[in-house]
């Protein structure tokens, strides 16, 4: 334990993102999604087009498993299967009019999770933050933008 009582990097780095997935969870919620969707949702927006198989691959997801995340969305007219280039066996992803719409709401609710967050944090501190956090992800081989979360979920 610190001086302070806060107890060591580790820890508040784990107190911090067991509190955060947490608020965030609630926050999608409200949007009648799970935070594996809106990850989905998210990857498919960055790299829009991929296979099936290539999404699941970067997010460490078991293909079952997979299949049934993007069929969920698909009955909700957010993605879209489309035949894939060059081949036609494959399915390439693809985000729906609705869909597109629905990460404008899920950036809306990032954007003021990450103000909640850090609302004591001026500007600079928080891209400091940011950069250190980076770096530190870096280190331990994490993908950007993909939560380790889906590999146990």
């Amino acid at each position: 334990m610190q001086p302070d009582g806060r107890g060591s990097v580790a820890f508040l780095l784990a107190q911090l993102g067991a509190h955060a997935a947490a608020l965030f969870t609630e926050r999608v919620a409200a949007l009648d999604l799970t935070p594996a969707q809106a990850g989905l949702l998210r990857l498919i927006t960055v790299m829009p087009g991929r296979s099936q198989q290539a999404y699941a691959e970067r997010l460490g997801v078991p293909p079952s498993r997979f299949v049934n995340l993007v069929d969920e969305l698909e009955s909700r007219d957010l993605v879209e299967r489309r035949r894939g280039e060059p081949d036609r066996r494959s399915y390439a992803l693809h985000l729906t009019t609705q869909g597109q719409a629905v990460m404008r709401d899920i950036g809306a609710v990032g954007r003021a999770h990450e103000d909640d967050l850090c609302a004591d944090l001026t500007a600079a501190e928080r891209q400091t933050l940011r950069e250190l956090l980076g770096r530190i992800a870096d280190q331990h081989g994490l993908l950007p933008g993909v939560h380790p979360g889906y590999r146990r979920e």
